[in-house]
């Protein structure tokens, strides 16, 4: 349910509608947009009357939201999330790339990457400590370690960390992480999602699920949101279909279907959704064309010996050749919607 307030609503009478809604067992959320100012409502609100409501004088109006998914719709907030993820702002207009391996392998390896990404116009860096592999006998990550050489490439070079968090238990570990991914096996891993979501504000970059739906898809944004944590970025990874030639399906039209339906940041990963090292760039450009967020793009300096994923990692020289076209495709964007 959203509430619709008044122009020049009176804040002492905002409060007491907000005790109110307490009261109901019901979470308001006020979001104030440069037209309108709202109230969220989280919580099952079926027993609530919408004219009770309506009556009381800060109220222009109440609607009810049809779909299952309430905070992380742009019916509940209007305006797009911009989320903070350790000093470098994504959505609302701020764009960046996060680039590095897909696991963590030295401390050579890791601070070496950071650099030549940073140089390149990432502004966050990612890397793999804890590894869900497909085959028990794969490389599971350097785990404590990983997280340890990662923190250190952030000392190196100033850039946030994004890395993935399998199993809450280890969430200790996580302090100096900046944003917490939780990967596309574990989407909708609704114990998990809901013990982030109470645990901590760090932001939550969510990947898509192998087969997810864009509902399923929202619906687990929703269990962090609820749980506490507002701080969430939608990440699209492709989507497993009868296809075989590339290692997953991505229809870009998800960006403005996702934009529509939902205000939080949308990031697309060109590396898991092809497969292959030569797709990357081109699909980067595109997606970045049609108004992603954000993109996170795996780097490694020799893929050839990467012990996760070589085949769709770029070289640092790949990367650093292909930020310039994606910079000139945003500055396109940008020039677009300001007309």
């Amino acid at each position: 349910m959203i509430i619709l307030l008044k122009k020049n609503a009176d804040e002492s009478q905002v409060e007491s509608l907000k005790m109110l809604l307490r009261a109901q067992n019901i979470e308001p959320h006020v979001s104030k947009g440069s037209m309108q100012t709202l109230i969220g409502c989280v919580g099952d609100v079926a027993h609530i009357d919408p004219s009770l409501i309506e009556a009381i004088d800060v109220v222009e109006s109440v609607q009810r939201i049809q779909e299952p998914y309430k905070a992380a719709n742009r019916k509940f907030h209007p305006e797009d999330t911009c989320v903070d993820c350790g000093g470098v702002e994504i959505g609302a207009g701020q764009f960046g790339v996060i680039a590095g391996p897909c696991s963590v392998e030295s401390e050579e390896q890791i601070i070496g990457v950071a650099r030549a990404v940073k140089e390149a116009g990432a502004k966050m860096l990612r890397g793999g400590a804890f590894k869900p592999r497909t085959s028990p006998y794969a490389f599971q990550g350097l785990g404590k370690e990983g997280l340890r050489m990662l923190s250190q490439a952030k000392k190196e070079t100033g850039l946030p960390i994004v890395t993935e968090l399998m199993d809450f238990a280890d969430i200790e570990l996580f302090n100096d992480v900046d944003v917490i991914q939780i990967g596309a096996r574990n989407m909708q891993n609704f114990n998990l999602l809901k013990e982030v979501g109470s645990y901590t504000k760090k932001p939550i970059l969510l990947k898509r699920g192998m087969s997810a739906t864009i509902q399923e898809f929202l619906m687990s944004a929703e269990y962090i949101m609820a749980s506490g944590n507002a701080n969430v970025i939608l990440c699209e990874r492709g989507i497993r279909t009868f296809e075989t030639q590339l290692r997953n399906s991505l229809d870009l039209g998800v960006v403005p279907l996702l934009r529509r339906l939902s205000h939080l940041p949308i990031v697309i990963d060109p590396s898991h959704a092809t497969g292959y090292a030569s797709m990357v760039e081109p699909v980067s450009v595109a997606a970045t064309a049609i108004g992603a967020d954000a993109l996170i793009v795996e780097v490694h300096n020799n893929p050839q010996k990467a012990l996760c994923d070589g085949i769709q990692s770029l070289t640092p020289e790949a990367f650093a050749s292909m930020m310039p076209k994606v910079f000139a495709i945003r500055d396109l964007v940008e020039s677009w919607t300001k007309k």
